[in-house]
């Protein structure tokens, strides 16, 4: 199958095994919605997504409430989100999303990651011709009628709805809208009465490098690092599958 195949595999299995991991970035997300707008997901969207989110990933409550109620201490901490771009072996784009209370920390890993793995950081900024932020959300197509619900949803800033399956192989219906409709959208779906498996601001690349199995397997090497760092929240890249 090949040497991708095989990091493919094994990056899959690894995913099943991050649950720890998942549950730390979702219990940052709150901390940082609680600290930007109070502690009610009723008056706070941030934090009623990242809900959304911990649910999604069976996050035990008991979790979800004890990081609600740690971010409210005006004494705890919060945390700056930093963006980072540049480039991996072979000239795929990569970049990633961070969460931290040491930019000294964050930074010098990143860079590492990308040395180590013949890739390098870039400038703030140079990437922007290659990944759009969108606002996507996520939820089981259950007896919806998508023609009608794509026609419903327009004026809620849709610019695309189709189905997708996900990790477990489930089929799931994926929402896309403007990054500036996030709330919009988000407050459309829970009107419909749409239980959301996921709802987030992402990047999608808009071209592709295309890459041969070794060098795909070089790419998910510096993938797998990024992934791995308890900092990161998120790591997007443009290599063609």
């Amino acid at each position: 199958m090949g040497r991708a195949f095989e990091f493919r595999k094994e990056r899959k299995f690894k995913r099943w095994a991050k649950m720890a991991v998942q549950f730390t970035r979702i219990g940052k997300d709150i901390v940082i919605a609680v600290k930007e707008g109070g502690p009610s997901p009723e008056t706070n969207s941030r934090l009623r997504t990242a809900i959304q989110n911990a649910k999604a990933v069976n996050m035990p409550k008991d979790r979800v409430d004890a990081a609600i109620k740690r971010a409210s201490d005006k004494s705890t901490a919060g945390y700056e989100e930093i963006v980072y771009e540049g480039y991996g072996p072979n000239g795929v784009a990569v970049l990633v999303e961070t969460a931290t209370d040491n930019t000294n920390r964050t930074v010098a890993n990143v860079r590492s990651y990308f040395n180590k793995c013949n890739g390098a950081l870039g400038k703030t900024g140079s990437l922007d011709f290659i990944f759009k932020r969108v606002s996507s959300f996520r939820f089981t197509p259950g007896d919806f009628d998508l023609e009608e619900l794509e026609f419903e949803l327009i004026d809620a800033g849709l610019e695309e709805i189709f189905v997708e399956a996900n990790e477990e192989g489930e089929d799931e219906v994926v929402v896309h809208a403007a990054f500036e409709d996030f709330g919009k959208m988000q407050k459309a779906l829970e009107e419909k009465g749409i239980e959301l498996k996921q709802a987030k601001l992402e990047r999608i690349a808009l071209s592709y490098t295309e890459v041969n199995e070794e060098q795909a397997a070089d790419i998910l090497k510096l993938l797998d690092k990024l992934e791995e760092d308890d900092d990161v929240q998120a790591v997007y890249h443009n290599m063609a599958e």
